[in-house]
């Protein structure tokens, strides 16, 4: 059951959980016609913010000009936590111009998930460098555990 009261706190147990390389939940809502969309994405917590890089052509980042409050959902392995999520909601801040930038989180995101050598082929190195690169920046305004 999610924890009734918000908050803005992130405590040792969630950024054990925020750390690993899991897929998150990213939710994003239609601004004319509400419809929630839900899409598995990798992203990368550092310390205060989550990372996600996206292509300016997706549905999620077409939703986030539109209305740009998300939510992000990040589940532990089974069995790994006595958590069973954390719940990180809040303004949507997107990042377009910054192509410097975009390159290194980018690679920083799929490093995260490839590993050091991984990220290094060919594709994740073009994913980071492709002009429709974007990066969604969240800086959780509410925090939910449960």
């Amino acid at each position: 059951m999610p924890n009734p009261e918000p908050s803005k706190k992130i405590t040792p147990e969630m950024e054990v959980i925020l750390a690993q390389p899991l897929l998150a939940r990213l939710a994003t809502t239609n601004r004319k016609t509400l419809q929630p969309h839900l899409t598995l994405v990798w992203f990368l917590w550092d310390g205060e913010n989550v990372w996600i890089s996206a292509f300016s052509s997706t549905r999620k980042l077409k939703e986030i000009h539109g209305n740009p409050k998300i939510a992000v959902l990040i589940e532990p392995k089974s069995g790994e936590s006595k958590l069973q999520a954390v719940l990180l909601e809040g303004t949507a801040e997107l990042i377009s111009d910054q192509r410097e930038l975009i390159k290194e989180m980018s690679l920083r995101i799929y490093e995260h998930y490839l590993g050091a050598q991984g990220v290094l082929a060919d594709d994740p190195q073009s994913w980071a460098r492709d002009p429709e690169n974007r990066l969604i920046k969240l800086s959780p305004q509410r925090v939910f555990s449960w």
